[in-house]
């Protein structure tokens, strides 16, 4: 089911016209530098005990979405998205009651009247919200039960400006701001960085538990 919200600020409606071209190419090409999505989800299973409620955000294509339901076949799941592009393809794929897609900025909690989730994922999208990152993080602590789990897959830093200001140009910031950040707001279980390409460039990995 996919509901729609619209989508407010410039750089919220720059990403949609972004991706308009990009979903075409997003799964044939993203394989070759998003990495650490599956290793999260591996370490995920290992700390996040049976979630009953999952919110993946930036759920792009499906990709992710499908990864958890083979590995939570019991959990109801909410993807939620700005690109109705790339939620189309989405939907392609979770032909299952159990998924919920929603076409909405993350800057408030989604959960509402319902129940909190056990986990939420950030699978290379807190990078891309400039502004929004923080607005993101705290809608995720109040997403989450206590207890529950942030699990994030991103790019970090490079170490040559070129290609920061590439990335720049493909709405991705990386200045390794938001690790600390992470860890402030949530108690840290995993939280390394790890080079990619001969360390052109560093991505990482975080899962956090809230506490309160």
């Amino acid at each position: 089911m996919t509901t729609q919200t619209a989508p407010g600020t410039a750089p919220q409606k720059a990403l949609e016209r972004y991706y308009q071209f990009h979903s075409r190419i997003y799964d044939a090409t993203r394989w070759s530098f998003l990495f650490g999505r599956e290793e999260v989800l591996r370490r995920v299973a290992r700390v996040a005990v049976r979630p009953r409620r999952i919110l993946e955000v930036g759920c792009g294509t499906g990709r992710n979405l499908v990864s958890l339901r083979r590995r939570f076949p019991h959990a109801h799941i909410t993807g939620v998205d700005l690109s109705e592009q790339m939620l189309a393809i989405a939907a392609g794929k979770v032909r299952d009651a159990q998924i919920t897609l929603l076409r909405r900025p993350y800057s408030a909690p989604v959960h509402e009247a319902e129940e909190p989730f056990d986990l939420v994922l950030f699978s290379y999208a807190l990078s891309m919200f400039n502004p929004g990152w923080e607005q993101a993080l705290d809608a995720a602590h109040q997403d989450l039960a206590e207890g529950g789990c942030v699990a994030v897959a991103d790019f970090s830093h490079s170490r040559f400006g070129w290609f920061r200001r590439w990335m720049g140009v493909n709405h991705v910031r990386m200045e390794a701001h938001l690790w600390p950040r992470l860890a402030e707001r949530f108690v840290p279980l995993v939280d390394e960085r790890l080079a990619a390409y001969a360390g052109m460039w560093h991505y990482g990995l975080f899962i956090g538990r809230k506490l309160a």
